[in-house]
Parts: C-alpha cells; structure tokens; sequence
C-alpha cells in the first residue's frame, strides 16, 4: 500500500533547533507518512544530532537520513522528494515545527478537495514578543495572487503546505539555482494551473527567533540566486494565461509589482546592484503604488541608507532586550 505523506526536512547548521522539529513530527495523530532529512553540508554537530535522535527511537514508520555537499535548500528538497515515496509531500524546515493535528488536517483538505495543486494551512509567526497568527482567510480555494496581494503575509507558506507528488513532477520541482524565494516561484507557477486550498487552522509555527548568523537571508544574494530578478517565467506564464487583460491578470501583476517594491530597496541602495535593480523597479505600475512606497524610492540614498542603518541598530537592540527579559 502506497504511504500517503512524505515530509522532506532539509538541515543545515540548525543544531539548536532540529530536535524541536522533530518532535512535533513523532507527534503527529495522523501516522501513514514517511520521514526523509537531508542533511545539505551542516557544518555544526547538525548531522550527529538528528542521527542520535533517530537511533534512539523505535520507529514505526519509514524513514531515512541523507547527507550531501552544501547545494542549497531548494536541491535538499527535491533530493528529499526524489528519494521518498509518499503520495503527497510536505515540507518542514529543521527550525520550525507542526502542531500535532498537521497531517490530520491536511488529510482532510486532500480528501474534500481533490483537484487542488496546493494545500496550505494557517501558521503562526513564533518570535518573543511578537507571536500571531498570519492570516485570517477561511477555509476553502483561495485566489492565490489576490489573497498574497491583499495581505501582510504569504498565503502559501512551505512549512504549512502540501502537494501531490505528480503536481510537483510537473512543476518541475523547486528550482535549484535560486537561493532566495525559491518556493514562491514553485507556488506561484502551481497556482497559475491548480486550484489552491487553505484551512484557516493555524497548525504550523514559523520561527523567526533564529539568530541572524543562522539565517540564509542575511547576506544580499546576487540577482541571478534572487528570484526578484528571476520571475520572467511566471510573468510569460500569467501572459499565456490571461491573453485579455482582466482581473486575474491585473491581479498577478500587481502581485510582482508589490514583492519587487517591497523587496528591491536593499539591492536599489547597493552600490553593487543598484543599476539591476533599477532596471527591474522600471517594470513597476507606479501610479498604482502606495504614496508612502513612493516617497520612500524619492528619498535621497545617502538619507535613506542613513535612515536604515539607525532603525535596524534600534531593532537589534529591541531584540536582545527582549531575549535578556525572557
């Protein structure tokens, strides 16, 4: 008999956090799922940690732990997907964590709505003083472009979602080249095809109380691993899509003009990329941006840079006080 989950946990230099992950996975109420962990070159005691936490268990179902050169988050994926079995594949980052009823109610979701390329749950953004819970859409399809458009965080999160395997065969997986956003690009195309599912569950907690060191995001990545500069395909897709200018194709484009205004200020402010992202913010409706967005590209770089620089001091501060209190 054919499992019904895979959970693909790719690891790396996430030591003081892995065996949090791990436990909420051995708590899961629904158990016909598979567990694959790709170690990606850790270079901390990452590897040793997960090995011992599965050794001293006796396991009832499949499991397996695979080590590689450091490749990327995006190649531990879908090495993780190439070697698993299940019919659907989930996806757990070794610093987050599920609540027990995860794979129950993803169960449910692939039940009621068969023909969806995604299945998404709600998570929790877990940070000292500032847990809450993402977004407030009910459970059922949700307009992917409309719904990440309109609100403050991404509908479809990657420790929160679901895909039948033959769906993410057919995307072709994540792309392995982009370092950064990867898993929007894979989402983003699945959502131009597929109907997309959420339950209003908030059964996925998102940790961001990773020191800046561990993050992946802590350096600017060059354009070509950035998939701000790299959404060509989804754009021709949205084109071959929606022919005739309508509302799901006004949708889409607002969509990119929103994720390039938000996430292009550091490039635009580097000396290195600022030209790539100049040339990249030109493809941007202006006229239907926020004035507050606008004001902020007209501030002079030196003031503006200036400006950054004192807000991101004050938050670091904001947050070792908090971690001395707590």
């Amino acid at each position: 008999m054919k499992l019904k989950f895979s959970i693909i946990i790719p690891l790396y230099n996430k030591a003081p956090y892995v065996c949090k992950a791990l436990d909420s996975v051995m708590a899961q109420t629904f158990t016909d799922f598979e567990l694959v962990i790709v170690d990606d070159g850790s270079t901390d005691n990452s590897a040793s940690i997960c090995e011992e936490y599965i050794n001293s268990l006796t396991l009832s179902f499949a499991h397996s732990f695979i080590r590689q050169s450091n490749s990327g988050v995006a190649a531990a994926r879908n090495r993780g997907v190439a070697k698993s079995q299940g019919e659907y594949l989930c996806f757990l980052d070794a610093d987050d964590w599920w609540d027990a009823n995860f794979l129950k109610e993803m169960n449910k979701l692939v039940e009621a709505y068969p023909d969806a390329g995604i299945y998404a749950t709600n998570y929790i953004y877990y940070k000292p003083g500032k847990t809450h819970v993402a977004l407030d859409f009910q459970t059922g399809y949700i307009n992917y472009a409309e719904a990440y458009l309109n609100s403050a965080a991404m509908p479809v999160c990657t420790i929160a979602t679901c895909m039948p395997r033959w769906v993410f065969d057919k995307m072709g997986g994540f792309p392995e080249r982009i370092k950064l956003g990867e898993d929007f690009l894979l989402w983003a195309k699945t959502a131009l095809h597929y109907p997309v599912v959420f339950s209003e569950k908030p059964l996925a907690y998102y940790n961001n109380d990773v020191p800046a060191f561990l993050r992946a995001t802590r350096n600017l990545h060059a354009p070509k691993y950035h998939m701000l500069f790299n959404m060509q395909e989804i754009e021709q897709m949205i084109n071959d899509q929606y022919p005739m200018a309508n509302d799901q194709s006004a949708a889409w484009h607002a969509l990119l003009d929103k994720l390039r205004v938000n996430g292009l200020l550091d490039y635009w402010l580097d000396d290195r990329y600022h030209d790539v992202a100049a040339d990249e913010l030109s493809k941007v409706d202006w006229s239907k941006q926020p004035k507050f967005i606008m004001r902020i590209y007209k501030t002079p770089i030196s003031l503006l840079k200036l400006k950054r620089c004192v807000m991101r001091m004050g938050s670091y501060c904001k947050q070792k006080l908090i971690n001395v209190i707590s």
